[in-house]
């Protein structure tokens, strides 16, 4: 029998969730930002995420990114994991996040968002499900409807992939897929 345990009131919240936009620094990176002597710049994600990630496509949910970045490191990951509703460079998230409901034929109702910062906020304040990793800053986690363990790179989209498994009731089967 798996180990995670949810509060039934976050997991009704997030039932109806087909389509998860994701910022990218401070959620699925530590928002830290490393350049080479170069000028390159580095990004280090965590692969307990991209699993999450992958699992959400297994069983019909979306999972989207919008971003105000762009560099080929964060590219090459997306792509890795077969994302394919991204948008970079993107400071206005609201339209962006949208644009990719009207593209799937859903609506705000059925989205969820896991941001970190102000950028963030106007996603998070039309979505059925806003998500905020531990290091966010403080207003963005006073409207998320729920805050994870983890920070932002090292877990915490998981943990929002984890949720959002057993909220569609499909956690357990995967569970069960890879004893």
């Amino acid at each position: 029998m798996p180990a995670l345990n949810i509060d039934p009131a976050l997991l009704l919240r997030a039932q109806g969730v087909r389509v998860v936009f994701f910022d990218v620094d401070g959620v699925l990176t530590d928002g830290g930002l490393h350049f080479t002597e170069s000028g390159e710049t580095m990004k280090r994600f965590s692969t307990l995420d991209g699993q999450g990630l992958k699992m959400l496509q297994k069983v019909g949910i979306t999972p989207a990114v919008i971003t105000g970045r762009d560099s080929a490191p964060l590219r090459t990951r997306l792509k890795a994991l077969g994302i394919e509703h991204v948008r970079y460079g993107t400071e206005d998230k609201a339209p962006a996040a949208a644009e990719i409901l009207e593209t799937l034929g859903l609506d705000w109702s059925q989205a969820a968002h896991m941001g970190d910062d102000w950028p963030d906020l106007a996603v998070m304040t039309r979505v059925a499900f806003a998500c905020a990793p531990r290091n966010a800053h403080i207003e963005v986690k006073a409207i998320a409807h729920y805050v994870t363990e983890r920070e932002g790179g090292h877990g915490a989209a998981r943990e929002l992939c984890d949720l959002l498994l057993l909220a569609c009731g499909r956690y357990a089967d995967l569970w069960r897929s890879y004893l």
